[in-house]
Formats: C-alpha cells, structure tokens, sequence
C-alpha cells in the first residue's frame, strides 16, 4: 500500500478589517503563491486579510474545492467570505483562535492587531513555525526573528515578501518538531 502523504496547511491569520491596497494586494499574493506551492489555505474565515488571502488561494491556476477552510467565531455560515470553500462555524468567538493555529504546519502572519497577537502566541505555545511577512506591517516589525520565550529554540521567522515567505513556509514543513500533545497536564510530551 503506498504511503499516505496529506498536503501541507498553512494557517493565514491578521486583520479583519478594512485594508490598504498594498496590504490587500500582499494578501492575495500570499493566497495564490500558498495553494501553487501545495499548501491548503486556513484562515478565520472573515473579511481583511482572511478574505484577501482566501480570494487569492481560489484565483491560484491549481486551486481545487477544499483547499480553503475558514473557520467562523460564530455559527452563521453566511458570514464567511465567498472565497472559502470550506466553511467551519465554530460558534466560539474568539476562542476560534485555537482551532486556526491548531490546524497549520505552519503559521503566517500578515499584519493584524490584538487577535493576531492572540494566535501568535497560541500557535508559539503550540509549537508552530511561525513566519512574519514584513512589509504587511503589524506584529512582524516586534517580533520577526525574536522568540517569544524559552519553549523553542526556533525563532519567528521574518520573510520580506510572499514569495520568500512562501518559500520559508516550505523549508519549515522539513524542521523536525514535536506536537505539544497535552499541554494541559505538563505542556509538552517527552521526546522520543
């Protein structure tokens, strides 16, 4: 029997609201270059970033049904933007959080304020890879190449464009890590 390989999930996350031109047109980039690179695309499933990215995942020539997944705060499915394809209404608020950083090999952040801010440091405790896509702005200019404490020897990784992100987003799914397991009864797993 050959061997199962799933494809690699790059969790997107940033701002909800409204955005500049160029912060829009960094968005689709990442979108499309994420779905061409072989990624599956999951982000909170609204509008900002979210809606930019996801546009830019269905616009990518090998984008197929499936390779977006937005997952909602609340339980209306109508409130996801029209470029998801797969629509999660969690109906967890802010909570949601979790479920998005949860899901990625890794983890890319496009500017965005405090809920960012609350993914970023949910998929650090999670032991993600985390990238920032500097000229977006946001949280990449505090905390690219920093570590946001002891738990990981791998620093946030700081890309200058979608294409370099992208391209570090590749090199990441490669760094050996391990899943925290149950973070609530000791935080980490002992290694193997």
């Amino acid at each position: 029997m050959p061997e199962f390989r799933r494809r690699p999930v790059l969790s997107v996350i940033g701002s909800g609201g409204a955005l500049t031109g160029e912060l829009e047109a960094l968005s689709v980039e990442v979108g499309r270059l994420a779905i061409e690179a072989g990624f599956r695309v999951v982000t909170g499933g609204l509008g900002g970033v979210m809606e930019a990215v996801s546009r830019g995942a269905r616009e990518a020539p090998s984008w197929r049904e499936g390779d977006i997944v937005g997952i909602l705060p609340g339980y209306d499915r109508n409130t996801a933007n029209a470029s998801v394809d797969i629509v999660i209404p969690s109906g967890m608020q802010m909570a949601r959080n979790i479920l998005v950083v949860s899901m990625a090999d890794v983890v890319l952040a496009v500017g965005g304020g405090s809920g960012t801010l609350s993914e970023l440091a949910l998929a650090w405790q999670l032991g993600k890879p985390i990238l920032m896509l500097e000229p977006a702005g946001g949280w990449a200019s505090r905390f690219g190449g920093e570590r946001l404490d002891h738990r990981h020897e791998l620093p946030i990784q700081l890309a200058h464009s979608p294409a370099e992100a992208i391209a570090q987003a590749k090199e990441l799914l490669e760094v050996s890590r391990h899943e925290p397991g149950d973070i609530g009864s000791g935080w980490r797993r002992p290694l193997e």
